[in-house]
């Protein structure tokens, strides 16, 4: 029973009481698990491009722009650092005043000179306790260094946004995950008049550092790289969030008798991503970036990815015109069938059996549709979401980025196709989000509300149930046509924990 204050708390987030009667339901039913054909690999789901075509692709994507052509590139960075030190955290809460031989503690404390942050460390103790950090090593002060890099009175890195720590150490400063996606926006999509658009989402809590980071580093950023930076910012909208559940599905709620909400995670970012106003986006994750010296295959293979992406279109806005103006012949149904085929993965048994005009409409209709390509990466037992040929609800088979729970661990054949995955999703990808007229799609539409998934989650030290909506690349864009390229390892270099900072990659 809704009480007149949740009714108003309902009013504030803009969450209609169907809307919430749904969540509900769905944490009775539960979400089912994708059904799935097969994993994708190269050559059954995963293209691999050759030299020539590879070439090709970076002509149409420096042509499209040249061309006017307009792009943003689109880095959800709402996350908190805060996992990054979790073992920094575990150390500091635990008896031990040293860290254990080989724990990442240990790894971070031996290798402490390679970070990016050695000097602002150094400057954050000599503050606080009145030591160097050469001192506070000598003295085997473990525990203030720790302290001085993730509490509160230090630097704080614990508590900001993954976003805005320094990642990289250069001759004369220092950059972070912010300033190395809008160097990589100013190498690979950059407008003809010079302007290079982004947009980050971000967290209500770190908004004003994100504004204040970006005031700073911009006009500087501008001048050296010789573009003009149009940068915005959102925050995920308070309609995208979920209720949290009692285990007996019933609404929970918090001490003062308020339901309790929670972010509906990064699919969530589809009425972000649905709010820009542009052809092609960029979508990657604020903490796969590298210096200068380490971007050349980043650049190349967004040149690459993008491009594909162009040519599809082209291909696409072709066979929409004779399609819309009834200029077909036969066999240019079958050219497009082929097409659906063996470049967008699209297979219908049913198409078969339709007739020409019938036929027609089913491909305009899937033709007419966002468009996307991924970028694959070879498993190499990094974490990540997989690629997957998968049923639809419509009877057609596609392409589909898969997470783990999204997957029936209870199906033998199921867990033979995770075994034989050879590619993860390193959340590298380029859209096309303007149908062949050049209106915007209404991303939500498209939307899979069967793929979101339940976990347990505490509040306040009781147990609750939450939802989190389809996932960004998972969920969110089901209904797309989609494409998976294969990209090399070295684009992918992200930061999960502290240590990730002393691999190569980002040295």
């Amino acid at each position: 029973m809704l009480t007149p204050q949740d009714l108003e708390q309902l009013s504030q987030k803009g969450i209609t009481i169907e809307k919430l009667q749904s969540q509900l339901d769905r944490f009775k039913s539960g979400f089912p698990y994708m059904r799935i054909k097969s994993s994708a690999v190269a050559g059954n789901g995963i293209k691999r491009l050759t030299a020539d075509e590879e070439a090709s692709a970076i002509n149409r994507w420096r042509r499209y722009l040249a061309d006017g052509g307009d792009v943003i590139k689109m880095v959800p960075a709402s996350g908190a650092a805060s996992r990054m030190f979790k073992a920094l955290f575990a150390f500091l809460d635990g008896e031990a005043s040293v860290p254990q031989p080989g724990s990442p503690v240990d790894e971070l404390i031996s290798n402490i000179d390679r970070t990016p942050f050695r000097a602002e460390l150094d400057t954050t103790l000599q503050r606080i306790n009145g030591r160097s950090l050469d001192d506070s090593l000598t003295e085997k002060r473990y525990k203030d260094i720790i302290a001085a890099l993730i509490g509160v009175d230090g630097m704080n890195y614990g508590n900001l946004p993954k976003g805005l720590l320094s990642f990289h150490t250069y001759a004369d400063s220092t950059r972070t995950p912010l300033e190395e996606q809008l160097v990589e926006g100013a190498q690979t999509a950059r407008k003809a008049d010079g302007t290079v658009r982004v947009h980050f989402t971000v967290s209500p809590a770190h908004h004003d550092l994100f504004t204040e980071k970006l005031s700073t580093v911009i006009p500087a950023m501008e001048k050296s790289l010789g573009v003009k930076y149009d940068v915005t910012l959102s925050e995920q909208k308070p309609s995208t969030d979920t209720i949290a559940a009692n285990i007996d599905n019933t609404p929970f709620r918090d001490e003062n008798g308020n339901l309790v909400f929670r972010p509906g995670g990064h699919g969530a970012l589809i009425e972000n991503l649905n709010d820009l106003d542009a052809s092609v986006v960029f979508l990657k994750n604020i903490d796969n970036v590298t210096p200068d010296t380490r971007r050349a295959d980043t650049v190349k293979y967004k040149e690459i990815v993008a491009g594909y992406l162009i040519e599809v279109h082209d291909k696409i806005v072709d066979y929409l015109g004779k399609l819309n103006c009834g200029a077909y012949t036969i066999d240019d149904l079958r050219e497009m069938i082929h097409f659906m085929h063996d470049t967008l993965n699209l297979r219908n048994p049913e198409m078969k059996s339709m007739e020409d005009a019938e036929l027609a409409l089913y491909i305009k209709r899937k033709l007419n549709r966002p468009l996307r390509v991924c970028g694959m990466v070879k498993n190499e037992g990094e974490p990540g979401g997989g690629p997957y040929i998968t049923y639809n609800p419509d009877g057609t088979t596609s392409p589909q980025i898969l997470e783990s729970n999204q997957i029936d661990k209870d199906n033998p054949e199921y867990m033979e196709m995770m075994k034989g995955a050879t590619h993860f999703n390193p959340v590298d990808l380029v859209c096309y989000i303007k149908d062949a007229d050049g209106n915007k799609y209404d991303l939500p539409a498209y939307v899979d509300d069967q793929a979101g998934f339940i976990s347990s989650k505490s509040f306040h030290g009781k147990e609750l149930k939450a939802m989190e909506l389809p996932g960004l690349w998972n969920g969110a864009m089901s209904d797309w046509n989609t494409i998976f390229i294969e990209v090399p390892i070295t684009t992918f270099n992200p930061v999960k924990t502290v240590n990730d900072l002393l691999r190569q990659a980002h040295q």
